[in-house]
């Protein structure tokens, strides 16, 4: 069985005990946060679609640790013009576990 959920803006196919990285939520580690917005459910090959979403279905996810990812360097020059600017970014992550999909 497997779902598309809208999390943080974003939408992503989960399966159960399944992780994956999402744009950091406001959760403390070790939480458990229900996501209502199914937009799809696949059980065994009957797929359930949502008109945006599934009335009833959520799946319930365990918040595992926050992250940063990788830096990201910014680099700006233009020549002969002496302009240059150089700019780093890390994302802020939330590892999250699929616990389980009600649909």
């Amino acid at each position: 069985m497997y779902a598309i959920v809208e999390i943080a803006g974003q939408q992503f196919k989960v399966q159960k005990d399944q992780k994956l990285y999402v744009h950091r939520l406001k959760a403390e580690v070790g939480a458990k946060l229900d996501f209502d917005k199914v937009l799809l459910a696949d059980n065994d090959g009957k797929i359930t679609l949502g008109a945006p979403a599934i009335e009833g279905a959520k799946v319930t996810v365990e918040v595992l640790a926050h992250v940063k990812g990788d830096k990201v360097i910014v680099f700006r020059k233009k020549r002969r013009k002496g302009y240059r600017k150089k700019n780093g970014h890390r994302q802020a992550f939330t590892s999250i576990a699929i616990k389980s999909i009600k649909a």
